[in-house]
């Protein structure tokens, strides 16, 4: 290779600009934007591509539907509790005292019967003849249980609740009322004109009466209960209780406590078709 490309004048020729045409402009390049504002309007491109449109996933959703079950679960148990405490705050002093004595009363029996229950054990398991205690406890349950079945009579405290129906106006469900108000407060014996109420007894109307198990009955109607009267009195009297609801029919309720109570209607034993002991 010849090197006259490297003399002065070639090199000289090399370092200059070439010249531009005559005619030709030059290329306007934009000025760049800085970095830093390039930087924020993406990120506020990105912010808003992200948020929307909303993006719901499956597990977003179930966890929406729970809360919002649960939020109204709470508003309804809210509501109740208003509507109860709404009944409670109109009663009247010794109303509440008498709600809160047949609370204490019940809690008390239910205590009781359990250290019967207790006892029993007991006695079973520290009884020198445990099979002739067996035997005294066996009688014993079967004379309560005849009690309640109504297949023996009963005698003890108790109340008379007389029921003067002179306009017609009660109705079977009435009495039903009276009975279970009765009951809850713990009667272990109830006798209505003549016909003995069990556990499977129904009421029905009948013409210008009731009918008790098929047995009609006529007004006035007298209920022989025995129980610890300081509990069925004020169960019946609670406010829009039983005796409230039939003197607003006009009739005419009478409650009379007393010391001895004797209920003698009986029901028939019936054997069960079907059922037998499990016992060996």
């Amino acid at each position: 290779m010849s090197n006259h490309d490297d003399t002065p004048e070639n090199r000289l020729r090399k370092e200059l600009p070439e010249e531009v045409p005559a005619g030709a402009t030059e290329a306007v390049v934009p000025p760049e934007e800085p970095e830093s504002e390039q930087g924020e309007l993406t990120g506020r491109q990105r912010l808003v591509k992200g948020l929307w449109p909303p993006r719901i996933t499956r597990a977003q959703l179930i966890v929406a539907v729970l809360l919002f079950g649960l939020g109204f679960g709470l508003a309804v148990q809210v509501a109740s509790n208003s509507d109860g405490d709404s009944a409670l705050r109109g009663a009247r002093q010794e109303d509440l005292v008498r709600i809160l004595d047949e609370l204490d009363d019940r809690t008390q029996r239910l205590e009781d019967e359990k250290q019967g229950l207790e006892r029993q054990r007991d006695e079973l398991e520290n009884s020198s003849n445990q099979a002739e205690e067996a035997r005294r406890q066996t009688v014993e349950k079967e004379r309560q249980l005849g009690i309640l079945a109504g297949t023996v009579a009963a005698q003890g405290p108790g109340i008379t609740v007389t029921i003067d129906d002179t306009k017609g106006t009660v109705e079977a469900d009435m009495l039903l009322d009276a009975i279970q108000e009765l009951r809850a407060a713990g009667a272990e014996a109830i006798q209505v004109n003549g016909v003995r109420v069990v556990a499977g007894t129904y009421l029905t109307d009948s013409g210008n009466g009731v009918s008790v198990d098929g047995n009609k009955i006529n007004a006035p109607y007298r209920f022989k209960v025995i129980g610890k009267p300081q509990d069925l009195e004020p169960a019946l009297n609670i406010p829009g209780g039983v005796v409230q609801t039939l003197e607003k029919e006009q009739a005419t309720v009478t409650i009379e406590r007393s010391d001895k109570i004797v209920v003698d209607a009986l029901r028939a034993a019936k054997r069960p078709d079907y059922a037998r002991s499990s016992s060996q």
